[in-house]
């Protein structure tokens, strides 16, 4: 059992690249006197992520019409995705790229036989940061529209949305967002009253949005998510939610 300081989660900050860097380094230089733990970490969506990714957004949204296409989004110069990772699990998942296909020397050499087509080579898994949730915007001159944003049915409640809303608002922040907007299903009042949490007040409706049900939509917004009051009602709830998220034993 570690004797040194355990970090429960890693709180992201406007430039978080630089943030979870420093965080290593202060693992590093922990040494024997103890064992610097992150159980969570943000990072941006990488094509590799795309099944996990999927998976939450169809547990999230088991009737939304249509599907999200993740792999179509990656693509999308406009969109930008960060995932929600547990440091203490990893997983397998196949590769990004298709699988190779071994070459027919025969058959280049006699074009005009005909040839058993070439068996494909499969690439071997790889292992993977566990994605427990994700969240992503699309950034429209200088409105930053949240897209999604969804947390594993079995690591809620524990403050991981939050983690993600904070972590989505510093992104909007990096790609120089003067507010942000949102559509949430007139039925989901939790996440209503989350959005509110942060400084999204309701503008209007559209009704029927969701093709499922023909559900209406809340359309949010936000002031200028630069200024200062914005910031310091951030930085409030930052500092609250460290307080908020769960421990993690040191092993």
């Amino acid at each position: 059992m570690a004797t040194g300081p355990v970090i429960t989660a890693c709180i992201i900050k406007p430039n978080y690249i630089q943030y979870l860097t420093k965080c290593a380094k202060m693992a590093q230089q922990i040494g024997n006197g103890g064992e610097l733990i992150l159980a969570y970490s943000i990072r941006r969506m990488e094509k590799e992520d795309i099944g996990q990714v999927t998976e939450i957004d169809r547990e999230a949204f088991p009737s939304q019409w249509p599907p999200a296409n993740y792999r179509r989004e990656m693509q999308n110069k406009t969109a930008h995705y960060i995932v929600l990772c547990d440091n203490n699990k990893t997983i397998d998942v196949p590769p990004a790229t298709p699988p190779k296909r071994s070459i027919n020397i025969l058959s280049l050499m006699m074009p005009w036989t005909k040839q058993k087509a070439p068996e494909k080579i499969p690439l071997p898994h790889v292992t993977r940061q566990y994605i427990v949730g994700f969240s992503g915007i699309w950034m429209i001159a200088d409105e930053a529209h949240l897209t999604n944003i969804a947390v594993r049915e079995q690591y809620r409640g524990k403050g991981l949305g939050e983690l993600l809303v904070i972590a989505t608002i510093d992104l909007a922040l990096k790609f120089e967002a003067s507010f942000m907007t949102l559509e949430v299903r007139a039925s989901n009042l939790a996440a209503q009253s989350l959005y509110q949490k942060y400084g999204f007040t309701q503008m209007g409706v559209r009704r029927g949005y969701y093709l499922d049900n023909r559900e209406d939509a809340i359309i949010m917004s936000t002031e200028s998510i630069g200024s200062e009051p914005f910031q310091r009602q951030v930085s409030e709830l930052r500092e609250a939610l460290k307080k908020k998220l769960p421990d993690v034993k040191s092993t």
